[in-house]
């Protein structure tokens, strides 16, 4: 099993920082992904639990599904297609930080191809390390 952690704080209340994550259209313009598609929309929410959610980058077209979602708190989801790996699941927690938010993102997963663990942990490390820090920088700047 392969992990990655990152952590990072926003300026921005944890209730800020969560409605950035519900609202994948966003997640381009502050991060290394290129496109957002919503293939489902979720159980009660738009992007909540149940949506599926799909990032194109190069040609990658990642799909994934929102499994956990509470307001303020968490956010998690499980990746269906677009990498070779198995039971990648990804669970951030949003922790209130005086008048900000610590975000702290931790993915999980098996690579699909004995021996690719470290080159996935590499890569995918990278670009959740300039996700995190740029969904935290987001969240707390004035939208104009």
């Amino acid at each position: 099993m392969q992990e990655i952690e990152v952590t990072a704080r926003s300026a921005a209340d944890p209730g800020a920082v969560y409605r950035l994550l519900l609202d994948g259209a966003r997640w381009p313009e502050c991060s290394p992904l290129g496109s957002f598609e919503l293939e489902r929309p979720g159980e009660t929410e738009r992007e909540g639990i149940g949506a599926i959610r799909v990032f194109t980058t190069g040609t990658v077209k990642s799909r994934e599904q929102v499994v956990e979602a509470v307001p303020g708190r968490r956010f998690g989801y499980v990746l269906l297609s677009g990498l070779p790996l198995v039971g990648y699941r990804a669970d951030l927690l949003l922790t209130p930080d005086g008048d900000g938010t610590v975000i702290s993102w931790r993915s999980r997963f098996r690579p699909r191809y004995t021996g690719t663990g470290w080159f996935f942990r590499l890569f995918l490390g990278g670009v959740i390390r300039r996700l995190v820090a740029g969904l935290a920088a987001t969240a707390g700047a004035p939208r104009t």
